[in-house]
């Protein structure tokens, strides 16, 4: 019975902080976000509705504006997986008749009706099954899934067709219909844990003048709040309609207005439930030109995507002397925003980091340097083959010399490898802010200089850059980038999907 009930309240606590996060932005007269429901709407995906002002909402893997994002928030009392098949059983998520994919197909019909892109997003703590075939089918830079692959089985003998011909079945639908649907539909794996939530919704609650939850307590009127407002009949609401809700409520907090700090988006991929759409002035969305994690064929990291980032960015610069930026990128783009705003620039940048303790704000003013920070440990090796070029393995939130030195293996311009390694060791939270991020990077690139200047020759040998680290160290390395060139930037393939090793990215040529 005590499990059943804190399933239940675990659920309705999860479902709630999804709302107050998305919601907050309703306070914010430059949020593209226009409307946000709970328990309401159409039937169907109906936990959470989020709809975005015309022409302002997130782009789909198509490039098309999203009008509405419906959420079916489901969290489960222990980690678990789910398959194909366990969609399409109402027992699953608790129902007797109705399955979790028929729910989201009643939401996207009604969606189609209205005439609305949509996206109908299934949001839980439980995981694909890697042995089924949704495994292989979700992305993982925007939650969507592969359509070449899910209608590429033509046989019995193939997984795709017996998973696609099971859900048509069960949907009601022809191939057509349910390749629109399997475009609008996502299912996202939410790894925080449900403190992690609650830090998000408070972050969000602060910045845009609402009292956040008491952190001494273990439990919070926000969790009960919109069940309460349910209750009433109030559980859809505009930016007039909520901050009268909550100014009812007590909750607006006295004389501080919604933040007016801009902050700008870069990602390429898809947070699992928080959208930088919903907390940034603009967003570069860059997530159409890669398939799972990997540059799309045809696509350039420095003819298409670099200029597209300078451009962007350098817009962002204008609005003064202090910028914020929140990216949900990859190690090379976070690398290639900080050539952009080098340490030339005269700018100030500060960054949305997520960290265990929440999401916090780094930038290289926000601590006093401190001895007492880990710093780094340097390892030079001769590779012993001739070559000239450098590389440099950096471990910060992960070891990645072993991974480094397989790739190298053939390698015959790299002659040499750096390990940079922190005398902590490796960690998710190794580097504590971003000062000590500045630092570091700032002590790396000296160090990566002086290697060079040790080596002498007219030209200087390219550096060949492995990087596991928080983004912010990443774009505080590439403000040194004059330091550095010329660089070649390397991306790792954490899913495995090819051959879990490393492959060029970014190179940014010498003077």
């Amino acid at each position: 019975m005590t499990l059943a009930v804190n399933t239940t309240r675990h659920g309705n606590a999860f479902q709630a902080r999804v709302f107050w996060t998305y919601a907050a932005r309703l306070l914010d007269p430059l949020s593209s976000v226009q409307r946000v429901g709970f328990e309401g709407g159409p039937r169907g995906f109906d936990d959470v509705w989020v709809e975005y002002a015309h022409s302002k909402g997130p782009q789909n893997q198509f490039g098309h504006r999203l009008h509405v994002e419906r959420y079916q928030c489901k969290w489960h009392a222990s980690n678990g997986t789910y398959t194909h098949v366990k969609l399409t059983e109402p027992a699953y998520s608790g129902a007797e008749k109705v399955s979790l994919l028929q729910r989201a197909r009643d939401a996207y019909r009604s969606d189609v009706g209205a005439g609305k892109v949509s996206r109908v997003k299934l949001m839980t703590n439980h995981r694909p099954d890697s042995e089924d075939v949704l495994y292989e089918l979700v992305k993982t830079q925007d939650h969507t899934l592969r359509l070449d692959e899910l209608f590429a089985g033509k046989t019995r003998r193939s997984q795709a067709f017996l998973a696609r011909e099971l859900w048509k079945q069960h949907l009601g639908m022809d191939d057509t219909e349910l390749k629109g649907f399997a475009s609008a539909l996502a299912l996202a794996t939410v790894s925080e844990s449900l403190d992690d939530v609650r830090r998000q919704m408070d972050l969000a609650l602060r910045a845009y003048g609402i009292k956040p939850s008491d952190p001494g307590s273990g439990t919070t009127l926000h969790d009960d709040l919109p069940y309460v407002w349910l209750g009433q009949g109030r559980n859809e609401f505009d930016g007039n309609s909520f901050r009268e809700a909550c100014d009812q409520e007590g909750l607006l907090l006295p004389g501080a207005p919604p933040m007016r700090i801009s902050v700008f988006g870069v990602k390429s991929f898809e947070h699992s439930f928080d959208r930088l759409e919903a907390r940034c002035e603009d967003v570069l969305d860059l997530v159409s030109s890669f398939d799972s994690r990997y540059l799309r064929p045809g696509a350039s990291w420095e003819a298409d995507l670099l200029p597209r980032l300078k451009t962007f960015i350098e817009s962002a610069a204008h609005t003064g002397p202090r910028l914020r930026l929140a990216m949900d990128a990859h190690t090379t783009l976070a690398f290639a925003a900080g050539t952009i705003l080098d340490t030339k620039s005269g700018r100030v940048v500060e960054l949305q980091q997520r960290t265990r303790a929440g999401m916090q704000i780094w930038s290289a003013d926000d601590a006093q340097p401190d001895a007492a920070w880990p710093d780094w440990h340097f390892d030079e090796h001769d590779l012993q083959n001739g070559g000239q070029d450098i590389a440099v393995a950096v471990s910060v939130s992960r070891p990645v010399k072993a991974d480094v030195r397989r790739f190298l293996q053939g390698q015959s311009d790299i002659g040499h490898l750096v390990c940079a390694d922190l005398t902590s060791g490796a960690a998710q939270n190794a580097v504590l802010n971003g000062a000590h991020s500045d630092v570091l990077a700032e002590r790396l690139a000296n160090y990566i200089k002086a290697w060079r200047t040790r080596q002498g020759g007219a030209t200087p040998p390219q550096v060949h850059l492995f990087i596991s680290a928080p983004y912010t160290f990443s774009f505080f390395l590439g403000r040194h980038v004059k330091l550095l060139k010329p660089v070649v930037l390397y991306e790792f393939d954490f899913d495995g999907e090819r051959d879990s090793s490393y492959e060029a990215s970014l190179t940014i040529a010498g003077r």
